[in-house]
């Protein structure tokens, strides 16, 4: 019964994963990625309460005048 022949296999299987290796970089470098989210600038809208439109006094029991 013959012998398997395996002086080739290291030769095959190195030059494989070089090739499959350069396949993928190709292919990847090919791919286009979108460019890095730029931070939105935020500006806060100052909204008006019916309560800051009118000048109201608080009056404090202590503070009424003496009857």
């Amino acid at each position: 019964m013959p012998q398997l022949d395996t002086s080739t296999w290291f030769i095959t299987i190195i030059s494989s994963m070089i090739t499959l290796f350069i396949l993928f970089q190709l292919k990847i470098s090919s791919q286009t990625f979108p460019a890095a989210p730029s931070p939105k600038i935020m500006t806060t809208k100052k909204t008006n309460n019916p309560w800051e439109l009118k000048w109201t006094k608080i009056y404090l029991p202590l503070s009424l005048p003496q009857q």
